[in-house]
């Protein structure tokens, strides 16, 4: 179909040199699938290196113990990704002797991978012929083809699905798939797409009707929650300090903090004095506590913003569990955390 054609001509033109792209190893592709999961390429090609750098293989990976991956991982967010990976890893490793399901439905099999990125496996590493449907093809054929469908909707992945796969070459699945989902990334951009340089600028159907800006539709609208988290920066006498693991489910789960009081809004010094005095460190007398930083830190996730504040606390004597400021950038913490110890000095 001469849509296919014209796509596929410009991304032999136009394609970005992207270093999972020279390769068909399942390993490597589910890598840096899984990375690029609610992440720009610019961001998650770093961490993708640095993941094959210390496991080329997918034994590697399954060796390591959980923090070494989460630590690797600090700052990429959505940390279930990693804690999924890594599982998937050891499932591999062991259960199927590091061979790779080799066609979607058996991938779809396998903890963390969904239906986005069982297609792009299939067809990148076995040209299976599954068409990849995610943001960006949403808003190709939406605007190509003017698809008014909502595409929150539950009907919409089957909709657009059928009509990928319609458009796509099967003798050649993963030069399609490459080829919608790198022009949606740049040149089919959410907002202002420059429709005058587009190869289909006499064939868009939503350029002709002036509707670019109105597609894809999307109703549903995020709930977002705020929440306001204290983090108490302690010091005693040796400067040692102390942290915690995140073991509940939610948000950042096994990675690290300093402890936490969580609270309803802002609260200002006389709150976190008499909360830490009632319920923190009973062996360690506080000798003083200070604001670090008085204006909140607006941390945003895709349905949570956290307004965080961190406290200087300087205990007499010697904290139990402390550890030093050493021994603290060992441990993998989200990644506000890890920008504030980063930051400060004398933590």
């Amino acid at each position: 179909m001469n849509f296919s054609n014209i796509l596929i001509r410009w991304y032999l033109e136009n394609k970005r040199d992207l270093p999972w792209r020279k390769t068909d190893n399942p390993y490597l592709i589910w890598l840096s699938e899984i990375m690029l999961q609610q992440t720009r390429v610019a961001q998650g090609t770093p961490y993708f290196l640095s993941f094959t750098t210390a496991f080329p293989t997918v034994f590697d990976l399954a060796a390591a113990n959980e923090e070494q991956v989460l630590k690797l991982w600090q700052g990429l967010g959505y940390y279930s990704r990693a804690r999924n990976l890594h599982k998937t890893a050891q499932f591999i490793a062991t259960e199927l002797l590091g061979n790779f399901p080799d066609n979607y439905n058996d991938l779809l099999e396998l903890k963390g991978v969904g239906e986005y990125t069982a297609a792009a496996i299939a067809s990148f590493s076995y040209n299976e012929p599954v068409p990849v449907v995610d943001g960006n093809v949403f808003r190709v054929l939406s605007r190509y083809f003017d698809v008014e469908t909502d595409i929150a909707s539950a009907s919409a992945k089957k909709e657009f699905f059928a009509l990928a796969f319609e458009l796509m070459p099967k003798d050649n699945p993963a030069i399609f798939n490459q080829a919608i989902m790198e022009f949606g990334a740049l040149q089919c951009v959410p907002k202002s797409p420059n429709c005058g340089i587009c190869v289909f600028n006499t064939s868009c159907a939503a350029l002709q009707k002036k509707k670019v800006d109105q597609l894809p539709v999307k109703l549903k609208k995020l709930k977002v929650r705020n929440r306001y988290f204290n983090y108490l920066v302690v010091s005693d006498e040796n400067e040692n300090t102390v942290i915690q693991k995140r073991t509940a489910k939610g948000i950042w789960h096994n990675l690290y903090e300093f402890p936490l009081i969580e609270t309803q809004k802002v609260e200002g010094f006389e709150f976190i004095a008499q909360q830490i005095q009632s319920d923190f460190f009973v062996e360690n007398e506080m000798e003083s506590l200070s604001e670090i930083n008085s204006k909140s830190i607006i941390h945003k996730l895709s349905h949570q913003h956290l307004h965080i504040k961190f406290w200087k606390v300087n205990l007499k004597g010697n904290i139990e569990n402390g550890i030093t400021s050493k021994v603290l950038k060992t441990f993998p913490f989200p990644i506000v955390i890890h920008n504030f110890i980063e930051k400060e000095t004398g933590v």
